[in-house]
């Protein structure tokens, strides 16, 4: 069992036996609370066609005066802003119906933007008049299709609810935003999500949002042992797969009041600013570096047109490892590619564009607001991509980016999603651990061993923690 939210939550289940039939009739197991001590009890309710999570409305968030819809399957054009004219938004009751069908949708309002799977509505005048009571308000889309003489409106199953969050989110001017957040979505990432926080905090990070993707690797008490201990880290259940560009989408929504700035990016990525690690302290209580990120966008906090900043990645291979390093990637991982590859940004979550679109390295801009892309000597993303064959060959089990194709199709071979000659099946390559290796540089880890390294042990901080 899992909390989705303030109000639902998820249950899991294996899949049946492989002799499983639907003979008579196919299972369906209803969630309720029982009576009796607030405990949950089971119902196996029969001849009941399944909820399709294909194709859903899952999430709604009120955003000043419109709607913010999370479709799973809309799908439309991968990295393109849509024609808002076909869609409409749908409100409904808060109950289901007795039979679990759904809400009775009421009221329509058009939509004003459209982009791959976020449609952002006007507000019915009723719920903007009083928005405290739209706690509850089930939505939903429908889209228009056929030719002229023929078309029809479909409306989309929802699950999606307007929650008590979204509703009572007020600006309030006197709250002082944090400098520097960042989010990530993650499927079981505990081993090495310690290392990515504790480094980044220590470069100034200053709120964290981790978004789940329905990890079984104990990663929740990772990150409640990384808040208890003052990292300010939040998990957000995210159960739809292939959606990440929509995760980072409501993540922009989620932080825009508390966050100046928001980066996006992975838990195999880590930046490193070369010029700067390099100088001598003044004092031996500096460390050189320290705050380094936060400094960096703090100096574009008060631009008029910068709103993103965008830094290249260097992606390091197996450096001749046949098992993970025990003391984090930093540290094993030191033979990279020679060019620098993609990007990975950092955004004002207040200055997108309302249609939320982003392409996972970077997002949709306002009108009148550019990009900045950091000179690669004074900053760069270290990406561990191509770690040891064991935990490299975990990705093969799903891609969470909705438009990147999966390892297992066979399809876009020379994408740069891939790994260059691997294939469509979870064989490790010859030579593995000696590949993407045509740079040696061990920048990054001769300045962890010589600063953070407990100079009686040797031992860095995420790995005093698991002692």
């Amino acid at each position: 069992m899992d909390f989705y939210d303030e109000s639902r939550s998820i249950a899991r289940c294996p899949f049946p036996k492989t002799n499983f039939s639907t003979s008579g009739g196919v299972k369906v197991v209803d969630l309720r609370w029982s009576s009796e001590m607030g405990r949950r009890s089971f119902t196996v309710l029969k001849n009941q066609k399944p909820q399709s999570w294909d194709r859903v409305a899952y999430e709604a968030i009120l955003d000043s005066d419109t709607v913010v819809v999370f479709v799973k399957g809309l799908n439309l054009r991968p990295h393109k802003i849509s024609d808002p004219t076909n869609f409409r938004c749908h409100f409904g009751l808060r109950s289901f119906h007795k039979d679990g069908a759904g809400a009775a949708f009421l009221l329509s309002t058009k939509a004003v933007s459209v982009a791959q799977e976020i449609v952002r509505c006007v507000l019915p005048q009723s719920i903007r008049n009083k928005p405290d009571k739209a706690y509850g308000v089930r939505v939903t889309v429908s889209n228009l299709s056929g030719n002229l003489r023929h078309q029809v409106r479909t409306l989309l199953p929802s699950v999606a609810r307007i929650g008590s969050g979204s509703v009572h989110r007020k600006k309030n001017s006197e709250k002082v935003k944090h400098e520097l957040c960042v989010c990530t979505m993650v499927w079981n990432q505990a081993s090495a999500i310690r290392e990515w926080v504790m480094y980044h905090s220590w470069l100034g990070v200053e709120r964290w949002f981790i978004y789940d993707n329905n990890s079984d690797d104990d990663i929740e008490k990772v990150i409640n042992d990384l808040d208890f201990e003052g990292y300010n880290v939040s998990r957000k259940v995210w159960p739809w797969i292939k959606t990440q560009e929509a995760g980072f989408s409501h993540c922009a929504l989620a932080a825009r009041d508390e966050c100046k700035w928001v980066g996006f990016f992975d838990v195999d990525e880590f930046f490193y600013f070369p010029n700067e690690f390099r100088r001598n302290s003044i004092s031996s209580s500096v460390v050189p570096g320290e705050k380094s990120l936060r400094s960096m966008v703090a100096n574009f906090s008060s631009s008029t047109s910068i709103a993103e900043i965008r830094t290249a990645c260097h992606s390091f291979g197996p450096s001749g490892l046949n098992s993970h390093p025990k003391k984090g990637v930093t540290i094993g991982y030191t033979c990279r590619l020679q060019s620098a590859e993609r990007h990975k940004s950092i955004v004002r979550p207040d200055l997108l564009d309302d249609s939320l679109l982003n392409v996972v390295h970077h997002f949709q801009l306002k009108d009148g607001f550019d990009y900045y892309n950091m000179p690669e000597g004074s900053a760069i993303v270290n990406h561990y991509k191509y770690q040891v064959w064991e935990s490299f060959k975990a990705k093969f089990f799903r891609r969470v980016a909705t438009y990147v194709v999966d390892w297992q199709e066979d399809q876009n071979k020379g994408s740069k999603d891939r790994a260059p000659g691997l294939g469509t099946e979870a064989i490790e390559p010859v030579n593995w651990r000696l590949r993407f290796c045509e740079v040696w540089d061990t920048g990054l880890k001769d300045y962890l061993l010589s600063y953070f390294a407990d100079p009686m042990t040797g031992l860095l901080p995420w790995e005093k923690s698991l002692l």
